[in-house]
């Protein structure tokens, strides 16, 4: 099995769809001639010509209409969006039309449509540019929201996500591109809306995804030597629909839950995670399911003001700490 990076992986998930069914086009800003503002089209274009690989203007809100008119025309696009915090100029065609057109229509009109780009903080990025969209679209019927932690699974679901036949928001991160892992060669599919247990634990449940999944995981087996415990990681992968009886299953288990999240903790996701865990769990839990997240403030430009704001080691730490009653 191959070692490849994060924009490797998604790549050669994109490279393999393209060659396999002539109805998947890739388009955006910078996508072809370019390479990709992050590389992840690398080739493309040279391989597959200016038809199937189509640089735009700087016109979000365009070119996702002409992927949800090119989407009700049989073809099967992926829309790259040089980040989402410049997407969210593209809602109106997203949120209105390519949510809802396989419903308005009475299933007349598939919507097999993947937007797809790099989500939340980078780094001394600021407010403007690091907005983490997954609750403003899990909000959403009609669309379906991804969000790999891995490039294994960055391919597989990317591959999956193309084959869909609804629209799906496929959130990646500028920070992750270069992360490496074992990827499988050729054709290679995860299932949307099932989860995985990244990690066996008896004593606390926790729950992250993307990016602040894979810096929890980074530090987490400090924190269970520190604190004498097992932690049991749940990556639900598809953020909408949400695999939820496989979080239950390790609650009833384990007893307790922490959600870790970067974005804001408000109405976000894992308020509603907590929120089923608290209605499916409550005979079960020990302890109220305990969130992390960013505070509640625009992000910071500067570096020191920026890791205050977002989750670090120390409040994961604290937060298994507070729901072990340690």
């Amino acid at each position: 099995m191959p070692t490849m990076t994060f924009r490797e992986a998604l790549l050669d998930a994109m490279h393999i769809e393209m060659q396999r069914d002539p109805h998947v086009f890739l388009m955006g800003e910078e996508v072809a001639e370019y390479d990709g503002a992050y590389k992840v089209s690398k080739g493309l274009y040279k391989q597959f010509g200016s038809m199937r690989v189509v640089d735009t203007p700087i016109s979000e809100a365009g070119f996702a209409g002409v992927g949800v008119g090119a989407a009700m025309a049989g073809l099967r696009p992926i829309i790259e969006m040089m980040t989402w915090n410049f997407g969210i100029q593209g809602f109106d065609q997203i949120i209105n039309h390519a949510a809802k057109m396989r419903y308005m229509s009475g299933g007349q009109f598939d919507m097999p449509l993947v937007f797809r780009g790099p989500n939340g903080a980078a780094h001394m990025l600021s407010s403007q540019h690091s907005q983490y969209v997954e609750a403003m679209l899990v909000n959403i019927a009609g669309l379906k929201v991804v969000c790999p932690s891995n490039p294994a699974d960055g391919k597989g679901l990317l591959a999956s996500s193309i084959r869909d036949n609804n629209c799906v928001i496929f959130l990646e991160s500028e920070m992750m591109y270069s992360h490496t892992g074992d990827v499988p060669k050729g054709e290679y599919l995860v299932p949307l809306a099932k989860g995985v247990i990244r990690q066996q634990g008896q004593d606390v449940t926790l729950v992250s995804w993307g990016k602040a999944l894979w810096k929890v995981m980074g530090y987490l087996s400090d924190i269970e030597k520190q604190l004498g415990i097992s932690v049991e990681v749940i990556d639900p992968r598809t953020l909408q629909p949400l695999d939820i009886e496989l979080i239950a299953n390790s609650v009833r288990k384990t007893h307790r839950l922490v959600v870790v999240e970067e974005g804001w903790g408000f109405a976000s996701v894992g308020s509603e995670i907590a929120a089923h865990i608290t209605q499916l769990c409550f005979d079960d839990l020990d302890a109220p399911p305990f969130r992390v997240s960013s505070s509640f403030v625009p992000m910071p430009y500067a570096e020191n003001l920026e890791h205050e704001v977002m989750p670090q080691k120390e409040d994961v730490l604290g937060a298994i700490k507070h729901i072990s009653y340690l």
